[in-house]
C-alpha cells in the first residue's frame, strides 16, 4: 500500500487522492452552478457525487500510472 510521509506522519495515498478529487469536484460544482447548467440535472448531488467519483478514480488511476508504469 502507497503511504505519503508529511512531515513524519504517513498518511494513506488514497486519502490524499480523495482530499484532491474533493477541491477539484468543488471547484468544477461552482463553474457549473455559474453556468446555469445545473437547471437540466434531474438530482443535482447526485450529479456531484458522481463527479467525485469520476475525478477521485482518475486522479488515482493516474497516479497509480505514474508511480509504477511511467517511465
Amino acid at each position: 500500500m502507497l503511504e505519503i510521509n508529511l512531515g513524519g506522519v504517513f498518511i494513506p495515498a488514497v486519502l490524499v487522492w480523495a482530499g484532491v478529487a474533493f477541491v477539484f469536484s468543488i471547484l468544477m460544482a461552482r463553474v457549473l452552478a455559474l453556468t446555469g447548467f445545473y437547471r437540466l440535472l434531474w438530482h443535482r448531488a447526485l450529479f456531484n457525487f458522481a463527479i467525485f467519483v469520476i475525478l477521485w478514480g482518475g486522479i488515482s488511476g493516474g497516479a497509480y500510472y505514474l508511480a509504477f508504469c511511467g517511465t
